[in-house]
């Protein structure tokens, strides 16, 4: 027996797929296709704030530019303005590093709800539904290696695509 893939939750193997306790052996299954939902708001209103985050001290930092230059005060004030200025600048370097990460991160998760349908024993079954794009699309793929390499079982179009009909697709 080979696994494909293996989590706390999905195990697919060469000759079945386990999801959150419920086996479904490669044989019974019929066609497997996805579905993505509609967009999550919650995410991209985090992905917003975290562009903010990082515009942010910037945008001070050149306000704070232009305020030492539009107040003409004594050049004493106005290099402790523009020092201020340049370390608020500077100071968003190290943020900025933790903030791409937050966002390279939210990217790789995804902002849809994904699921993955299969036929089995002639009925339409939600095999699994989450919003981590990355995980969705390792398992989808172990998924689809498992069937090409499971001994031919009178099946067609193993793995179809997302929306209401399904239809072979060839990736995710």
């Amino acid at each position: 027996m080979i696994t494909y893939y293996d989590d706390r939750s999905v195990q697919v193997t060469s000759t079945a797929l386990r999801v959150d306790g419920r086996t479904y052996p490669l044989a019974e299954l019929g066609m497997v296709w996805h579905r993505r939902g509609s967009r999550s708001w919650r995410v991209l209103a985090g992905r917003g704030a975290i562009g903010a985050a990082l515009a942010g001290p910037l945008v001070a930092a050149g306000l704070g530019l232009a305020l030492a230059l539009w107040l003409h005060r004594s050049p004493t004030v106005t290099v402790a303005i523009v020092g201020v200025s340049v370390l608020v600048g500077l100071g968003v370097g190290p943020l900025a590093d933790v903030l791409f990460e937050h966002l390279d991160r939210s990217y790789a998760r995804g902002s849809r709800q994904l699921e993955m349908w299969a036929r089995w024993r002639g009925q339409p079954v939600r095999l699994l539904r989450t919003g981590d794009a990355l995980r969705f699309g390792q398992i989808y793929r172990a998924v689809q290696r498992a069937m090409e390499t499971a001994p031919p079982v009178r099946r067609q179009n193993v793995i179809g695509s997302s929306g209401s009909s399904p239809r072979p697709r060839s990736r995710p």
